[in-house]
Order: structure tokens, then C-alpha cells, then sequence
């Protein structure tokens, strides 16, 4: 029976809302959960990155991050980015919602958005995962 290798870390967010971190060495995943727990929707935003959220308040619940090494690593030209490739997939009610809370605060301090130009008529989002210097990593 093996033991978890958790590493967990309270902070507080710019806006204000208390943020536990929680890191599990083995798995290399970390879950950052916004205020207190609610139910909850999860929207896979990429492969590796999950957002749970109630979308009748419109409010983030937590956000994991498989991977978290990968997800944090820097390149020659910065911070790697994914394409958020779930958001043309959502009805378009939980794609505005979706799109609100990842370009709000909490969870902005963490994750990045940005779009890339693939055309004058084709946009695609990204994101990446802003390294925190807060985050428990061992």
C-alpha cells in the first residue's frame, strides 16, 4: 500500500478568494479549488486541463492540471500554450459562461487565454498555465 504524496498550500488570491493548492508529486497534478466547495460541472478546456464550475453562479470551483511540469515549462519563445479545443464543442450559453470565468479572477492568475490568428476569419484560442511562485511543488 503506497502513501500520497500530497502538498498542500493555502493562499490568497489578488481578488481576494481563498485558494487551497493541493500537489500530488507522484501524479504531477495540481488542483487549485477557489472558495469553499459547491457542486459543480466539469468542462475539460484541453487534455490536460480541467475546469470544474456552478453555472448557475457562475463561479469557478477548482481547476486541475495533469501534467503540471509539462503544462509550466518554458520554451525558448515562452510559455507553452494549448488550444482550448472544447470551446466550439459547447452549447453557446456554457461557452460564454466558460469563457467568463477563465478571463476573470481567480482563476485569470492561473491560467492564461489568448487566441491565435489562423486567418483574418479563423481564430483559435489558447491558454497557458502561469507559473505561480506560490505553487507547492516539490
Amino acid at each position: 500500500m503506497s502513501t500520497l504524496n500530497l502538498i498542500q498550500r493555502d493562499i490568497t488570491a489578488y481578488d481576494g478568494t481563498p485558494v487551497r493548492l493541493v500537489y500530488d508529486h507522484e501524479a504531477d497534478m495540481l488542483e487549485i479549488f477557489f472558495g469553499t466547495n459547491e457542486p459543480a460541472t466539469g468542462i475539460e478546456l484541453t487534455d490536460h486541463i480541467l475546469l470544474r464550475l456552478n453555472l448557475q453562479t457562475k463561479r469557478a470551483v477548482s481547476l486541475l492540471l495533469l501534467d503540471f511540469a509539462i503544462l509550466t515549462e518554458r520554451t525558448e519563445y515562452g510559455p507553452r500554450s494549448y488550444p482550448l479545443t472544447t470551446l466550439p464543442e459547447l452549447p453557446d450559453e456554457v461557452r460564454a459562461v466558460v469563457l467568463q470565468v477563465v478571463t476573470s479572477m481567480p482563476v485569470q492568475q492561473f491560467l492564461k487565454v489568448s487566441h491565435f490568428q489562423a486567418s483574418p476569419t479563423e481564430s483559435v484560442p489558447l491558454t497557458y498555465v502561469e507559473a505561480q511562485p506560490a505553487v507547492p511543488v516539490a
